[in-house]
């Protein structure tokens, strides 16, 4: 598989609603999931323990050092930095297996590009997974992408989106964050995109969402293409 990096910056489409759209990955780019709680209960396995679907499912969406103290809670006798790697290691050999993207995502995703509407990823992944992923889609779609290493606190917190946000600032002038659409299908991943101001949309996936005054909730991607996303940003509700 050739190196891909992320894509050149487009030029903006001046009139289009939507500045630019913020993906995360996991769970809303393509499937990893099962390959996280599959690597999850064997790594607790391998230390004598059990790992149950609930404890999986409050793992969705989190920051890797997060999802390492749980584990360590768990019993996994390690360092945070050695679950973490055991963990990728696991994901990253699924994803060179299999490559289960989500529905709607690619035709969304090129959509976008005819559209001239940058995308940014923004995901707790780590820059290995990150590029391999990137890797696997069709062109290059991504004009930037933030990974977990690069944010000292990962989501729930803002930082992340926070970061993005001024990624993408350099390359559209006068960026509103409102202008901005975030994608994301965790708990933790919405109430980060929601507190750094963006637009944010939740396509729930395996984990329940509460609802929210601060998000807006779909069914799935395959119902997005740049002029609904646009009635998002204008109205707050799919015209």
């Amino acid at each position: 598989m050739p190196t891909q990096n992320c894509a050149p910056a487009p030029t903006h489409a001046q009139d289009s609603q939507i500045q630019g759209v913020l993906w995360d990955m996991d769970g809303t780019l393509l499937d990893t999931e099962p390959y996280w709680m599959a690597a999850e209960a064997k790594l607790v396995a391998d230390f004598g323990g059990t790992w149950s679907e609930e404890q999986a499912m409050n793992l969705v969406g989190n920051a890797l050092p997060d999802a390492a103290a749980a584990l360590r809670a768990a019993g996994v006798d390690l360092e945070p930095r050695q679950i973490i790697d055991r963990l990728l290691a696991e994901v990253l050999a699924g994803v060179r297996r299999h490559v289960e993207w989500r529905p709607g995502a690619l035709e969304l995703l090129e959509a976008l590009h005819l559209a001239n509407i940058p995308c940014g990823l923004v995901t707790m992944s780590e820059e290995p997974l990150a590029q391999l992923v990137l890797e696997a889609l069709p062109r290059e779609y991504f004009a930037f992408r933030i990974t977990g290493e690069m944010v000292e606190r990962g989501k729930p917190h803002p930082d992340p989106y926070l970061l993005g946000l001024a990624k993408l600032g350099e390359l559209v002038p006068d960026l509103d964050p409102s202008r901005v659409i975030g994608l994301e299908d965790s708990a933790p991943g919405i109430s980060s995109a929601a507190a750094s101001g963006i637009t944010a949309l939740l396509i729930p996936h395996i984990a329940e969402v509460p609802d929210s005054p601060h998000f807006q909730r779909i069914d799935s991607l395959t119902e997005l293409d740049p002029a609904t996303l646009g009635s998002y940003v204008r109205t707050g509700t799919r015209a």
